[in-house]
């Protein structure tokens, strides 16, 4: 009786691989408009790899925000147009200088900031012009967003997370286990024949990859993708 393979499994959410959301803090976003509020108190959230600031507007409302490197509780920030350059501030890119250090970037105006924002992250903005602000991402990807996105000064705090050594699978496990994410990640050659179209026979080669076929479901195409197309092109 065959399996379905990891990925497939993965696919249909069911609780094995579905993240604990319920137990995260809540959405990390920046409000869409023009306020300023305090920082009440500083959390950690399972599902964030930064720390996340409690933030109380000056209209009573509450929200989550991705903190930046030496902020405290007690703190000013101010969201939106006119806002201060200055650490933990949110204004729109076309009010930001060259060369500041910045994070938790709208891939819109008003969607509440998408990109750079894993711990001790930071992009730096290169060059604005009237139509579009290009800045260069943590992976030194440039890329350009509308002048009225929104973006975070300063650099995300929680760096220095992948410096200590894990030393111990088990450390590992319970550390992926934390966030349900599937760990180890085994190789389909490695694997028996009843759960992967590379696994084989019990030996310590078990490969078999071949070329998925032409006409492969979305979950068969692995490994080897046949070519798309063969024989001689003609003139």
């Amino acid at each position: 009786m065959g399996k379905n393979l990891i990925q497939q499994a993965r696919g249909k959410g069911g609780p094995t691989y579905r993240a604990p959301s319920f137990r995260y803090k809540g959405e990390a976003k920046v409000p869409n408009k023009n306020i300023v509020g305090v920082i009440t108190d500083i959390v950690k959230c399972q599902g964030h790899s930064a720390p996340l600031l409690e933030i109380k507007y000056e209209d009573n409302s509450k929200g989550l925000m991705i903190a930046a490197e030496n902020v405290k509780v007690g703190d000013q920030i101010q969201v939106g147009i006119g806002a201060q350059v200055s650490l933990q501030n949110t204004l729109p890119l076309a009010s930001i200088p060259e060369g500041t250090m910045v994070f938790n970037i709208e891939s819109q105006p008003g969607d509440g900031g998408k990109f750079a924002r894993a711990g001790g992250v930071a992009a730096r903005v290169l060059s604005r012009s009237p139509d579009k602000v290009v800045i260069m991402l943590p992976s030194k990807k440039q890329k350009s967003f509308h002048p009225n996105c929104k973006a975070t000064i300063g650099i995300v705090a929680g760096g220095g997370r992948l410096e200590k050594p894990i030393m111990r699978a088990g450390t590992k496990f319970h550390k992926m286990k934390a966030k349900n994410k599937l760990w180890p990640i085994m190789s389909g050659s490695a694997q028996n024949a009843v759960d992967h179209p590379f696994g084989n026979k019990r030996t310590s080669r078990k490969s078999k990859a071949k070329p998925a076929p032409h006409n492969a479901p979305p979950g068969r195409n692995v490994g080897m993708i046949r070519p798309r197309r063969t024989g001689r092109k003609n003139k």
